[in-house]
C-alpha cells in the first residue's frame, strides 16, 4: 500500500482513537472544554468524541472521504480553543506536562495541513 493510500487510513485512525478516548476517559477531556461554551462540559466532550469517530468513518471511506477530510480540516481548527484552555490550565504543571500541553497548540497545524491534503488527494482519485 502506498503511502498516499496509506495516509486516510492513519488519519481515520487517529480520528477514531482520540474520539473512542473521549467515552473511555471522558474526565480529563471535561477539564479543557471552554467555560465560555453553553451547557454541561461532558456534553461536549461526548459531542466532540462522536464527532471524531464519525469523521473517522467518512475518512475512511472512500466516497465521503473528500467532505469528512475538509470537516477534519474544520473539526481540529475548531478545538484548538480546548488546547489553549489547557495550556492555560497547566501552566503551573510539572514541567513534562506543561510541555505536553504547550506542544499541543502548533501540532493542530500540521493536523489541519494533512487533513487537507487527504481531502485533495481524494479530489483527485475520485
Amino acid at each position: 500500500m502506498s503511502r498516499s493510500a496509506r495516509s486516510p487510513l492513519l488519519l481515520a485512525g487517529l480520528l477514531a482513537a482520540a474520539g473512542t478516548a473521549h467515552f473511555a476517559a471522558p474526565r480529563q477531556f471535561d477539564h479543557i472544554v471552554p467555560r465560555s461554551l453553553p451547557g454541561s462540559p461532558r456534553t461536549w466532550t461526548y459531542a466532540s468524541g462522536a464527532a471524531e469517530l464519525a469523521l473517522a468513518a467518512g475518512v475512511a471511506l472512500p466516497r465521503t472521504r473528500k467532505a469528512a477530510a475538509l470537516a477534519a480540516a474544520a473539526f481540529f481548527v475548531g478545538v484548538f480553543p480546548a488546547n489553549v484552555k489547557m495550556a492555560v490550565d497547566w501552566r503551573h504543571r510539572p514541567a513534562p506536562q506543561r510541555a505536553a500541553a504547550v506542544g499541543r497548540l502548533p501540532l493542530q497545524v500540521p493536523l489541519v495541513l494533512w487533513a487537507r491534503g487527504v481531502a485533495k488527494n481524494a479530489e483527485g482519485a475520485a
